[in-house]
């Protein structure tokens, strides 16, 4: 049983991996401050059901754009293996100037 418990274990932090795609209006290096916008949003089956729209109009107001960017964390990561990807949630973040 312990020898289970102990592959199960392992499994799972192999698989909950983290995974990143950061987008810029302009080729600037990355920003890595604290972002004016942060939320996890949850996407189901693998990422395959969950659509998601983040109005950056809303979130920035009259300011531009300097970065958006959507993660999977390692906490992120560990719901979606632990529920074998049936629940598989991603931050989602935005930068504004």
């Amino acid at each position: 049983m312990k020898k289970t418990i102990t592959c199960l274990l392992t499994t799972t932090l192999l698989i909950g991996g983290c995974s990143t795609v950061t987008i810029q209006p302009k080729q600037v290096p990355k920003d890595t401050s604290v972002p004016s916008y942060q939320k996890t949003e949850h996407f189901y089956l693998w990422g395959l059901v969950g659509e998601k729209h983040v109005d950056v109009k809303n979130i920035c107001g009259s300011k531009s754009v300097r970065q958006m960017q959507t993660q999977q964390t390692f906490i992120n990561g560990l719901a979606a293996s632990v529920t074998l990807g049936i629940y598989a949630p991603h931050t989602v973040k935005v930068w504004c100037d």
